[in-house]
C-alpha cells in the first residue's frame, strides 16, 4: 500500500526500473581532442548510439506510465479511507441518534388512527381484494410477503420491493379513495413497486432463447404455488423515475409538496378547490424519508409520477368552471373526472370499486423532536448504505489499477532484462567516438 496523510506525491520507483537512468551515459563517450572523421566504424556506433537512445526512450515512459499508476493507487486508496471514516461517523450517527430515541416511552405517545378497528378493517380489505386477483403479480406477491414475515426468512425476491401501489398509502375520505383508484385504474393499482432496477430484473428472468424462464423470480415461485401468473402485470422503479424537484411545506410531518394553487384569469383561486390529489394520500412513516435509491421518498416519486398536479374540487360545476387553469386533468367529489385537458371521462361508474386504498390516516403524539430524530436515522441509514457503495466501487477501482502497476512493473523488468543483455555487447569506448 502507498499510505501517507499528505497529498498525491510521486510514487518511488523500485530499484529494478531505477537501474535504467545510467544505461545512456554509460554508452555515451566524448573526447574533445579526438579527431572528427567519418567512416564505416563511425556510421556503425552511430547505429549502437540511436539504439540506445530508442531504449533509454522507452524505459523512461515505462518508468513515468508506473509513476502515473502509482499516484492513481494512491488516489484511490486516499478515497477508500476517506470514505471508510465518513462510514464509521455515520455509524456512530445512527448510534447516537438511535440511543435519544430510546429514551422515551413510546407506549405513551404512540396512539395512531390506525388502531381503529375501521381503519385495520380497510387495510385488510385491501389485502384481500388484491388477493382476489390470485394470478396477478401483486397477489402472488403479497402471497410470498405473508410467507416471509411467518417464516422470518429473507426472500430476495422481496427485499428491493417496498409493496403494492394500493398498499402503499391513505385516503382519509372513502369518496376520494373510490375516485383516485378509479383514475389510476387496476392495473397501476395492482403494480408492484421496486427500489431499484435491480429488484425490477429479479422478479422476471429469462433463457438464452430470451423466453420467461418460469422457474425463477415471480413467475417460479408462482409456479410452486400452483397458481401460474396469468398475465402481464406492471412494475414501478423508483430508480428510474424522475422525482418531484420543488419544496415542501414547511413543518408539515407528512412532507406534503408546496405545489402552487391554481389561479383563474383574474388572480382568484377556484372556488371548491380542495387541493392536489398528491398531497391527500397519507404515507405511512416508514415511507416518508429515503424510500428510493436515490433518498427521496414515495410522495416525491411515486405517487407524484402517478398523479402529478391532479386537482380534486368538491363539485363537477366547480372543475368545469376551473377548465383554463387546470393544466394535469381533475376529479370532483360528486364523480368528475378529467383525466387530461381535453379528455373528459362522462355518465357515472356503476358499483363500487374492486380495489381500492385503504381509508384512514396516522395521527401522533409525538414529543418535540421525536419525529426529526427518527426522520434522521432513516436519512443517515440511507448516506451509511451509498457510501458503503462508494467504499467498494473504489475499492474495485484499487484492485484494478494495482493489478496494472504489477503488470507494468512486471513489463519494465522484463525490458530491464532484455535491453542490459543487447547493451553488453557493445563496450564502452570502443572505435571512434561521436560528438
Amino acid at each position: 500500500m502507498f499510505g501517507g496523510s499528505g497529498g498525491p506525491s510521486r510514487m518511488p520507483v523500485d530499484p529494478a526500473a531505477a537501474q535504467l537512468s545510467y544505461i545512456p551515459s554509460a554508452l555515451v563517450v566524448s573526447d574533445p581532442s579526438a579527431p572528427e572523421h567519418v567512416d564505416s566504424t563511425d556510421k556503425q556506433n552511430g547505429g549502437k548510439c540511436k539504439q540506445v537512445d530508442s531504449i533509454a526512450a522507452h524505459s523512461k515512459k515505462l518508468q513515468d506510465d508506473l509513476c502515473e499508476l502509482g499516484l492513481k493507487i494512491k488516489h484511490h486508496e486516499d478515497n477508500v479511507k476517506y470514505l471508510k471514516t465518513l462510514k464509521s461517523n455515520l455509524d456512530e450517527s445512527v448510534l447516537h441518534m438511535q440511543v435519544a430515541l430510546g429514551k422515551y416511552d413510546k407506549a405513551s405517545f404512540f396512539q395512531t388512527k390506525k388502531e381503529d378497528p375501521e381503519h385495520v378493517k380497510s387495510e385488510k380489505e385491501t389485502i384481500e381484494n388484491i388477493l382476489k386477483h390470485e394470478n396477478s403479480g401483486a397477489a402472488i406477491f403479497c402471497r410470498m410477503k405473508s410467507q416471509v414475515e411467518a417464516l422470518s426468512s429473507d426472500q430476495p425476491l422481496t427485499k428491493d420491493v417496498i409493496g403494492i401501489v394500493a398498499t402503499l398509502g391513505k385516503v382519509d375520505d372513502n369518496t376520494l379513495s373510490r375516485l383516485l383508484s378509479e383514475y389510476l385504474g387496476l392495473e397501476t393499482m395492482l403494480a408492484v413497486v421496486c427500489k431499484t432496477y435491480e429488484g425490477v430484473k429479479a422478479l422476471e428472468a429469462y433463457n438464452r432463447e430470451g423466453s420467461i424462464d418460469k422457474n425463477l423470480g415471480l413467475h417460479g415461485y408462482a409456479a410452486s404455488l400452483g397458481s401460474p401468473l396469468a398475465n402481464r402485470f406492471l412494475v414501478i422503479c423508483l430508480e428510474d423515475i424522475r422525482p418531484y424537484a420543488g419544496e415542501f411545506i414547511a413543518d408539515d410531518p407528512q412532507r406534503r409538496l408546496a405545489l402552487q394553487k391554481p389561479r383563474l384569469p383574474n388572480g382568484e383561486t377556484p372556488t371548491g378547490f380542495l387541493g392536489f390529489a398528491v398531497n391527500m394520500i397519507t404515507i405511512d412513516r416508514r415511507n416518508l424519508y429515503c424510500t428510493s435509491k436515490n433518498g427521496d421518498s414515495l410522495r416525491e416519486t411515486l405517487f407524484y409520477h402517478l398523479f402529478s398536479n391532479l386537482q380534486v374540487y368538491r363539485s363537477r360545476e366547480g372543475m368545469i368552471k376551473a377548465l383554463t387553469c387546470i393544466r394535469n386533468g381533475a376529479i370532483s367529489l360528486d364523480g368528475g373526472m378529467i383525466r387530461r385537458p381535453g379528455v373528459f371521462s362522462l355518465g357515472k361508474h356503476e358499483g363500487d370499486i374492486d380495489l381500492k386504498f385503504p381509508t384512514g390516516s396516522e395521527s401522533y403524539n409525538l414529543p418535540e423532536g421525536y419525529l426529526e430524530t427518527e426522520n434522521g436515522i432513516k436519512e443517515t441509514k440511507w448516506k451509511r448504505d451509498r457510501t458503503c457503495e462508494d467504499i467498494k466501487r473504489e475499492q474495485d477501482l484499487f484492485n484494478s489499477v494495482r493489478f496494472s502497476y504489477e503488470k507494468k512493473k512486471q513489463e519494465l523488468i522484463k525490458f530491464l532484462a532484455k535491453s542490459s543483455s543487447h547493451v553488453s555487447q557493445y563496450p564502452v569506448g570502443s572505435g571512434s567516438t561521436r560528438r
